[in-house]
Parts: C-alpha cells; sequence; structure tokens
C-alpha cells in the first residue's frame, strides 16, 4: 500500500517543483500562510501609488513633456500594474493547483487499490464431446506368405503393389533338391514293392508245402511274417514319396487370398531356412479400400466408448482433411505400457479413394455426445475462485445403474460492480474448451475468468543509475 502512494504522488512532487521554480522566477515567495499573501498584495498596491504619484507631480512640472516620454511612462505604469495583479491572484492559482493535484493523487490511490476482472460472454452454438487418441491404419484383413521349406529363392513373380488373385505363383524355390528326394522315394517304394512280392511268393509255396505235409508249420510262419513285414514296407516308403511330393510342391510359393502385396521381404538368390519358424516372403493386403484403425484409449476414457459411434480423424499426409468412420469393437485385452493400461478400440474406415496407406497414424476423435444448440461457458470461469472464496462442492446424482449423470452443480462469479457475486449454475457435457450450461446464466451475461493484477504497482521501477550485481566466481 505504501508503495502504490508513492509512486501516485511522485507526479504531484514532480508538479509541486515546477510550480516553486517558476514562483521563485516571477520573483514572488509562496508561503504557507495567508497572511504574508496579504501583507505582499498590500505593499504592491503602495508602490504602485508611488510610481503614480510620482510620474503626476513630474507631469505637473513639465507639461512641455514629449509625448514619447509619455507613451514610454504610461507602459511603463500599465507593466507594473500587470506585475502587480498578476501576484494578486497568483495564490488563488497556486492553491487550486494544489488541489487539483491532490485530487488527481486520490484517484489513482482508488484506481491501484480497486482490483480489475478479465470477464467472457456466455454463447450459444454447437457443441461436441469426444475422446481423443491415437492409432494406426492397417488392412482388414492381411495375410503373410511364408515358406515350408528351405532353400535358394530361385524367381520372384510379384513386387511391391501387385495384384494378385487366389492360388497364383508369387515366388518359386531351386525345387532340384526336392526333386531328387522324390526320385529317391521312388525307387525306395519299388524295392519295398518287389520284396513285397517275393514275400508273397515265399508264403504261397510254404503254404503248399505245408498243406502236402511236407514242410514244417513254423516254416509257414515265418513266410507269413516276412510277407507283412514287406507289405508295411511298402506303406512306408509310399509315405516318403507323399512327403518328398509335397516338398516339391512346397517350392513353388502361391497366394492364398486375392489382394494387393503392401511388403516384399526377400530377393532372387536369398536363401530361406524354415526350420523353426516359417520365413515371411510377402504380405498382402485383402482388401484396401476397406481398412481398419487400432487405437489406444486409455482406461478413463474406455467406459464411454461404444461400438457404431462416430469418429473423425486425420492423418498428416492430408491435414486440411477429415475422414470419417465407426467404432466396430472395443477389445476386453488391455495394453500395460509403463504402468498406463490401455484398450484397443477397433474403428472401421472406408478407403475407396485409396488415399490411406497402411501403418498412417492417424489422430482419432470419437465423438461421445453432441449437442446441436446450448449454451456455452468456458472453463476458465468454472476454475476461477477469488482469494477469500472457500472451495465449493461439486454435487452429482447418481442413477440406479450407478453411473453418474452429467448435471452437477458449480459456482460462477459475475462482475456487480467492482465485486465478485457467486453464482450457482448447472453444467451438461465439455469438450475441454468450453461446457455446456444448463441453468444459473442467460446468453450475453459477462462472467468472470481471472483478477488482473498490476505488476508494475507491486514492484519498484528499475534504477538505470544503481551498480550492477557483483558476481563471484
Amino acid at each position: 500500500m505504501a508503495r502504490d502512494v508513492a509512486c501516485a504522488l511522485r507526479p504531484a512532487l514532480s508538479a509541486l517543483f515546477v510550480l516553486r521554480l517558476a514562483t521563485h522566477l516571477t520573483g514572488c515567495r509562496l508561503t504557507s500562510g495567508i497572511g504574508s499573501s496579504s501583507i505582499s498584495t498590500t505593499a504592491a498596491r503602495r508602490e504602485s501609488q508611488l510610481s503614480t504619484a510620482y510620474l503626476d507631480n513630474k507631469c505637473s512640472k513639465k507639461k512641455l513633456a514629449s509625448p514619447v516620454k509619455f507613451g514610454l511612462t504610461v507602459s511603463f505604469v500599465g507593466s507594473i500594474n500587470q506585475q502587480q495583479e498578476m501576484k494578486r491572484f497568483f495564490p488563488i492559482f497556486a492553491v487550486a493547483a494544489l488541489l487539483l493535484i491532490l485530487l488527481f493523487v486520490v484517484h489513482q490511490c482508488g484506481q491501484m487499490n480497486a482490483a480489475k476482472y478479465q470477464t467472457t460472454t456466455v454463447t450459444r452454438g454447437p457443441l461436441t464431446q469426444a475422446v481423443a487418441a491415437t492409432g494406426t491404419l492397417n488392412p482388414v484383413v492381411s495375410v503373410q506368405v511364408g515358406s515350408q521349406v528351405s532353400g535358394n529363392i530361385q524367381k520372384l513373380f510379384a513386387d511391391f503393389n501387385s495384384e494378385v488373385k487366389t492360388g497364383e505363383l508369387v515366388a518359386q524355390i531351386d525345387p532340384a533338391l526336392f526333386q531328387a528326394t522324390v526320385t529317391q522315394a521312388e525307387g525306395d517304394l519299388s524295392s519295398a514293392q518287389a520284396a513285397l512280392e517275393l514275400a508273397r511268393a515265399n508264403a504261397n509255396r510254404t503254404q503248399t508245402l505245408v498243406a502236402k505235409q511236407t514242410s514244417a508249420q513254423a516254416d509257414l510262419d515265418l513266410a507269413m511274417a516276412s510277407r507283412h513285414q514287406a507289405e508295411a514296407n511298402v506303406k512306408i516308403k509310399q509315405g516318403a514319396l507323399d512327403k518328398a511330393r509335397a516338398d516339391l510342391e512346397h517350392c513353388a510359393i502361391k497366394s492364398p487370398v486375392d489382394g494387393v502385396v503392401i511388403s516384399r521381404n526377400v530377393d532372387v538368390g536369398q536363401t530361406v531356412a524354415a526350420s523353426l519358424q516359417a520365413p515371411i516372403i510377402f504380405a498382402i493386403a485383402n482388401d484396401l479400400t476397406k481398412m481398419q484403425i487400432d487405437t489406444n484409449v486409455a482406461e478413463s476414457d474406455v467406459g464411454v466408448v461404444a461400438i457404431d459411434q462416430d469418429v473423425d480423424f486425420t492423418v498428416d499426409a492430408f491435414p486440411s482433411r477429415t475422414f470419417h468412420g465407426k467404432v466396430v469393437q472395443v477389445r476386453n485385452a488391455p495394453i500395460t505400457v509403463q504402468n498406463v493400461v490401455t484398450y484397443d478400440t477397433v474403428i472401421g474406415v472406408s478407403n475407396l479413394d485409396l488415399k490411406l496407406k497402411p501403418g498412417m497414424t492417424a489422430n482419432v476423435s470419437i465423438k461421445i455426445a453432441h449437442r446441436d444448440d446450448v449454451l456455452q461457458i468456458k472453463n476458465a470461469a468454472l476454475r476461477y475462485r477469488p482469494p477469500d472464496a472457500t472451495p465449493p462442492e461439486t454435487r452429482s446424482t447418481s442413477p440406479p445403474s450407478g453411473r453418474p449423470e452429467r448435471r452437477a452443480d458449480r459456482t460462477v462469479y459475475l462482475l456487480n460492480g467492482n465485486d465478485p457475486k457467486p453464482v450457482q449454475i448447472k453444467t451438461g457435457i465439455s469438450d475441454g474448451i468450453v461446457t455446456e450450461l444448463l441453468e444459473g446464466l442467460k446468453e450475453g451475461e459477462q462472467v468472470i475468468t481471472a483478477e488482473i493484477t498490476s505488476t508494475a504497482a507491486s514492484s519498484p521501477p528499475p534504477n538505470p543509475f544503481a551498480a550492477a550485481p557483483r558476481r563471484f566466481r
């Protein structure tokens, strides 16, 4: 307070100093009492009368004085009278100036002590409450095509962005080794079949001899066992041949779906090894006209997200264009990263013009609620509290389902003269910047959002002649 008064008195003191200097230059002395001013005025009158009498006496003795001297005398007397008149009214002017200075000081002190407020207007317009998230664009069906056998890539029949059909050949692995394995399996099968024929002939011959009682029964049992072993060996060799033929067929890699090749991971001559995990050769997207966004919605917002809600999103490739979609799935599997829990929300997107590419980052806004024409108030007005105000309690009602309604009692402050006036209101949905106003205020009313403090009055002005602070090293 003392600093504010000192700042306000500074121009008044400067004006008083200028007034004092002007008084000194005109030969008049400004005193604090009225008596001294009256004495100086009486002395001036006597001096003027004596001067006039002296001039009259001179003029009466010398009536033939020159008119030039007479004019100079008259002007001299007039100037003396003007000076005496100025000296007579000067104290009045000085008192009036002091009064004006005091009024200015009082006005400045009053304005410095009065608080200033920043206000906002209650408006009307559309309002949308949304949940913001980020996600990645992916094809609805994406198939990774790999190899079941190991070998060198002999040929590639597809490349990036190639359109392929189901069963179309996309790559060829060198089949030489697998063809040799098939030939070997075929030879083993032929040998097993020959051994089976011999075992059958021996079994038939031994059975005839036993019937004629020229051979022992043990010889017949041994011949029958040999025949069964030969039959089993034929089946084993047949299975080995089938496996070799299947490996040979797997050297020709074909597309399992209709779509577009979005990734190719091998080149001609490269060796792929399918020992523990099948190597990925191509990634094929089934249909790029229908895509989806996999977004990570925070656990605090997933409770208000539901299927078939409208979604607006943008991508960095087209910042001025807004794309649209719908929520198709909210997955229950949590995703935890550094103790932050999110849930995968799948958003279906139509991509008929093929502008959207797989892997793009989408800034998603899921529309939770929308109002077309409602009263709005800025959220800064809901956060403002005077320094001497107690924190208000926010009251909300809960429906039978246990979920709180979107109606809450809040307190805002209207500007009543120079004092804030509290008003109870009911709010609805919010978009983070403005909030729906249900009850309590009318359109066009001014609501306080902040209190403006003067930084010039709270801190002394810098002194240009002050020494710079000493720095120690």
